[in-house]
């Protein structure tokens, strides 16, 4: 009996001795932080103002717009560095409102005409991408990126998935939705270079589109862009 007891007692004595040893060891530390907290930035959540740049006299745009993108994001370490590349796949719907002025989306011609009317209480246009978004990353925190500083510039890749206009008019029991789809004046592909600056799971994000909305010869030669907030984690 006396032996069984000795020999829990060392098994026990061991056991403190090898936990003892790895709270005091900073790189086993480290490794058991990293395990914790394998944060990469996964998903990526933005809640963005939506805009045209490079805008004529001829289009009345009223308000904020308002936009919606969410990601899925892998992220590559660049080893014994803050830095790390990431790849993924999301969606991105942005909406711009125009003042007491439509869109011919319902017209069989080949270019985008804006013309004035007041049939609608609010009217706006909507497109949405399929995006390839890529990032170079930097993490002032590489062991928990939960916290700490971090910054990201890349591009995203966007293809034009869809595109309408809606137009609502009168109020309460009485309103009427007038929605029209069509995707045959917008650019099919668009590339808009992206920058993150921000703190733990919050930043502030933009985007910039090189590539016009409209087709060439199909509408004004707009240029998208969007400003906002981006929640990441995971």
């Amino acid at each position: 009996m006396k032996k069984y007891i000795a020999l829990m007692a060392l098994l026990i004595g061991s056991g403190y001795s090898s936990m003892a040893q790895n709270a005091t060891n900073p790189e086993i530390a480290d490794k058991r932080t990293m395990v914790e907290k394998p944060s990469r930035d996964f998903l990526m959540i933005k809640l963005t103002s939506s805009g045209w740049a490079d805008q004529p006299d001829s289009l009345n745009t009223k308000g904020i717009g308002r936009g919606f993108a969410t990601s899925i994001m892998y992220d590559f370490p660049i080893k014994k560095s803050h830095f790390s590349f990431a790849a993924g796949l999301g969606i991105n719907v942005q909406n711009v409102f125009f003042d007491k002025q439509n869109i011919n989306f319902k017209d069989t011609g080949s270019q985008a005409i804006f013309f004035t009317s007041s049939a609608y209480k609010r009217y706006k246009f909507t497109t949405a991408h399929l995006e390839l978004p890529l990032e170079i990353r930097f993490f002032g925190n590489n062991k928990n990126r939960n916290r700490g500083f971090k910054a990201a510039i890349g591009t995203n890749v966007g293809l034009n998935v869809g595109a309408h206009t809606k137009g609502v008019s009168g109020s309460g029991g009485s309103k009427f939705n007038d929605k029209v789809v069509s995707k045959r004046f917008i650019q099919q592909w668009s590339f808009s270079p992206t920058m993150r600056l921000g703190y733990g799971n919050f930043s502030v994000y933009g985007s910039y589109s090189l590539t016009p909305l409209f087709k060439e010869n199909a509408g004004p030669q707009v240029l998208p862009y969007s400003i906002g907030i981006c929640i990441t984690g995971l």
